[in-house]
């Protein structure tokens, strides 16, 4: 019986891996995220997101209107298909996008203008170099076989934000880039190199002030890098982040209980991108802190038994925790493989992998009665 249903899941798998539809949309996907940018086409994704949803609400809402078929009105599956499958999928386009993003600068294609090192300049269009696009298909197939993976396989957390965690790891390998970075006698999360505006340096200083010290390039344009690049230096400093992750992760789950959608409000802080894209100061990056709030508040409310069960209020509030949760994370992820790297390793991903996985294991545990759209089960 083993046997049988573990060739079962092995065929399922390869199909689905193999799936020539799928890899020639992966492909598109990831040279469309290098074309535009990675974070540009992440934007979309979040548009999509908010029609997809949109459609799925007024479908509903039209069914138990007796309008029709609740199967059929607004399930028109944009959101699942399109937005988070190929092509728009953040481990295809955006991770293709960033991936192409650390092969141009390597490749001395980028002159920014960027202030830190231009690998990590995501809102940048790379155009149409064919090679650029090549790398950018290359790692939107490689972000669609990681999330095939892990959601055919059931693994306890969002699989397509591992997807674009793992990814960015395989291209600071692959194209010779320091996984973490080079912390020059700094811990890894002091920040204070920053606000001091120290910069880096190439090998010893000069002694007469540091008039004469050679900055180093480390393959970027910029020679005049800080000593570490927070990630995003108006969003770094802990009680900041605490406080938006726990208003974000409210409101993300206030939308979630008058809605039922999950992925509402993660689509709408991923279009509020647009404004950071356009260079306007100050905007935060909240998508994490929305989607593993709103999940947070689903599994809450998910009918079954659960040690933290209730109704609305409840929801909001533990929506809010891992809001703040997922934002204190993501900080933590960016002070340790973002601020002293190279490359764009994605804060946001990282942080809903690990929200998810906890909302997850408190599913399992019999402490929340579901676990929203994170798998509880492996296969293996």
């Amino acid at each position: 019986m083993v046997t049988t249903i573990g060739t079962v899941v092995v065929t399922q798998l390869l199909g689905s891996l193999l799936s020539p539809e799928a890899l020639l949309g992966a492909l598109a996907g990831g040279a469309f995220g290098a074309a535009l940018g990675a974070l540009p086409a992440f934007i979309i994704m979040g548009f999509v997101i908010i029609g997809g949803e949109a459609a799925n609400l007024a479908g509903r809402a039209l069914a138990q209107a007796g309008a029709g078929d609740p199967s059929t009105l607004g399930s028109l599956g944009i959101t699942g298909t399109v937005a988070f499958g190929p092509p728009f999928s953040p481990a295809i386009s955006f991770a293709g996008g960033a991936a192409a993003t650390a092969y141009a600068a390597d490749r001395g294609y980028m002159q920014s203008g960027f202030d830190f090192h231009n690998a990590k300049h995501i809102p940048y269009a790379l155009g149409t170099k064919p090679d650029v696009l090549a790398v950018g298909a290359a790692f939107g197939v490689l972000g669609y076989w990681f999330q095939t993976f892990f959601g055919t396989l059931n693994f306890p957390f969002d699989g397509i934000a591992m997807g674009v965690t793992l990814s960015a790891l395989v291209h600071r390998l692959v194209f010779g880039y320091d996984i973490i970075g080079d912390t020059q006698g700094y811990g890894l999360l002091d920040m204070s190199p920053f606000e001091n505006e120290e910069m880096r340096v190439m090998g010893e200083a000069a002694t007469d002030g540091g008039e004469d010290q050679e900055t180093a390039t480390d393959g970027g344009a910029n020679s005049n890098r800080f000593l570490v690049e927070p990630w995003l230096p108006h969003q770094y400093k802990w009680p900041n982040v605490a406080t938006t992750g726990l208003a974000v992760g409210l409101l993300g789950a206030f939308i979630t209980v008058q809605t039922g959608s999950v992925f509402l409000m993660f689509g709408i802080s991923a279009a509020s991108l647009v404004f950071l894209n356009c260079g306007i100061e100050n905007v935060p990056v909240t998508h994490h802190m929305a989607l593993v709030g709103s999940a947070a508040a689903a599994a809450v409310t998910a009918d079954g038994s659960g040690l933290i069960a209730g109704g609305a209020a409840l929801a909001i509030l533990m929506g809010g925790l891992f809001g703040l949760i997922a934002g204190l994370f993501g900080e933590l992820f960016q002070r340790i493989f973002y601020s002293h790297g190279d490359t764009h390793w994605d804060p946001p991903a990282a942080a809903i992998a690990f929200g998810s996985f906890l909302i997850a294991v408190l599913a399992i545990l019999g402490i929340f009665p579901g676990s929203s759209y994170v798998p509880t089960l492996g296969l293996l």
